[in-house]
């Protein structure tokens, strides 16, 4: 593994009291080449909602890039850094998020919540009902066709919670891995989320799940390892890798190692 799109940083609330360049400096020792940041998006909210324990506010926005962008200059000849954000498809916010675009070098998207996040509504690790898998992809689906995003992280998260891969998890599987290759976006297999299933604190049926992965093999899909990192050990962490790219390989679906126009 020698890059990694999916960093945060303590202004999301729920990754430690690090410094930015401290996950750059564990990057480096873990032997990765390039390091993106992309921590949860800062929606403009319509009133005075906010989400401390989520994500920035809008307010702190540019302090990121530009924290950024010095350790970009600061480290170039030693790692290659890029800045985006993972974000939700949220309808109401895509036209700010278009705008925000150019500013960054990459999107992902990590659908947490179908539509909003300001009423209340369910975060889909903790999905039971199949209502919530057949919502979860149905947003994500069109998510995707904004074309607005480099991949799909975690595209199997709704799983976490959910007792059993059933018709509306297999149903949902199939028609986003078909949108994933019709549009060429990549699929995440994400590596905190291998490290809580190992750990035992999934709930349900757990993710990355097996079976979603035989389905992107199936319809010939591209997968991205992505660490979540929250903690800068997380990039130092080969073992989870390790476990992944044998079991990507041994299914034999395709592994990409670099996103497009990304300079190593």
């Amino acid at each position: 593994m020698i890059a990694n799109y999916h960093t945060h940083t303590f202004r999301c609330g729920h990754s430690g009291d690090y410094r930015d360049e401290d996950f750059v400096l564990a990057a480096m020792e873990g032997g990765l080449k390039i390091l993106g940041f992309s921590d949860h998006t800062p929606w403009p909210y319509a009133g005075d909602f906010r989400h401390p324990s989520v994500r920035m506010d809008v307010e702190v926005f540019p302090e990121y890039l530009a924290s950024v962008r010095k350790l970009q200059e600061r480290y170039k000849e030693k790692i290659k850094i890029y800045v985006g954000l993972e974000c939700e498809y949220f309808p109401d916010y895509m036209p700010w998020l278009e705008h925000s675009r150019e500013q960054l070098d990459y999107l992902i998207l990590g659908n947490h919540w179908g539509l909003s996040d300001e009423h209340g509504e369910l975060y889909y690790s903790k999905a039971t009902q199949p209502k919530d898998v057949d919502d979860y992809f149905r947003y994500t689906i069109e998510g995707m066709q904004t074309k607005l995003f480099a991949y799909v992280a975690h595209p199997d998260h709704v799983m976490s919670n959910y007792p059993k891969f059933d018709r509306h998890c297999i149903d949902g599987s199939y028609a986003l891995c078909r949108k994933a290759k019709e549009l060429g976006i990549p699929l995440e297999y994400n590596l905190l989320g291998f490290e809580k299933k190992e750990q035992g604190k999934q709930k349900g049926i757990g993710f990355p799940y097996p079976g979603f992965w035989e389905i992107a093999k199936e319809i010939g899909c591209v997968a991205i390892i992505g660490c979540d990192a929250h903690h800068p050990y997380q990039l130092r962490n080969s073992e989870s890798a390790y476990k992944t790219e044998k079991f990507l390989n041994k299914l034999g679906i395709e592994l990409m190692d670099m996103l497009p126009n990304m300079e190593m």
